[in-house]
């Protein structure tokens, strides 16, 4: 949470306008936030008008953290994993998800259940982590501060451990064009697509600002529900 709380972190310099961007107006609406963490992201769309907020999250501390941004707010978070969460149908407006679609191995799966409880015209908006920072971590040996990107490995899509604040996580790698094909394949309509392209206004650092430009960390998709 220190990390991400930085201000030019990708999550706040990048990631964060683009969602809201994507998200467009979300006045009134029920949004089901998958990955949800502490819900501060959630704390932050009820107070400037959503209806109502559910958040998902597998992490019994963030879970703690996301009912005290939630209290007394029209907002709830179920303790479980994205995968195992009883999806209803028909009962959203909005699906988000950010920077947590890259740790569930069956996306098929998922996004038939995103598709699943969105109402007719939902919009489902995600970001992942950028294909060209997962592909190869030869350039990563260590959770330490990465100063190049190796690409490597690109279309040999799967399983790929990474260092991370001393432990190992495991994400999984997939091309763009997988992700395209699988949302489209559940029923939806990519309607547009970025790739983070950093913006100075958002950056307290110049030097920051000047590395992000290097390689794009971060990959997010809208989309809208068709029906099938």
């Amino acid at each position: 949470m220190k990390r991400r709380g930085r201000k030019d972190s990708p999550n706040n310099a990048i990631e964060g306008p683009i969602i809201y961007e994507l998200i467009g107006n979300f006045q009134d609406r029920r949004i089901l936030d998958l990955g949800c963490g502490d819900a501060s992201f959630g704390k932050e769309l009820l107070s400037q008008g959503a209806g109502s907020y559910t958040g998902v999250e597998g992490s019994e501390q963030m879970v703690s953290a996301a009912k005290i941004h939630l209290s007394g707010l029209n907002g709830t978070v179920d303790h479980n994993t994205i995968e195992e969460h009883h999806y209803i149908a028909d009962q959203f407006d909005i699906v988000t998800s950010r920077f947590a679609i890259h740790y569930v191995a069956d996306i098929q799966t998922l996004f038939q259940n995103v598709h699943k409880t969105l109402k007719n015209n939902g919009k489902f908006v995600f970001s992942v982590q950028h294909p060209l920072t997962t592909s190869s971590y030869i350039s990563k040996q260590t959770g330490d501060r990465r100063e190049n990107w190796i690409v490597d490995d690109y279309f040999l899509e799967g399983e790929r451990k990474e260092p991370w604040i001393e432990q190992i996580v495991v994400k999984y790698h997939r091309t763009i064009e997988h992700y395209f094909r699988v949302l489209t394949s559940a029923g939806f309509s990519v309607i547009d697509l970025r790739e983070g392209t950093p913006k100075r206004e958002y950056f307290t650092n110049e030097q920051e600002f000047e590395r992000r430009l290097r390689i794009p960390v971060v990959l997010a998709f809208s989309c809208v529900k068709r029906e099938v």
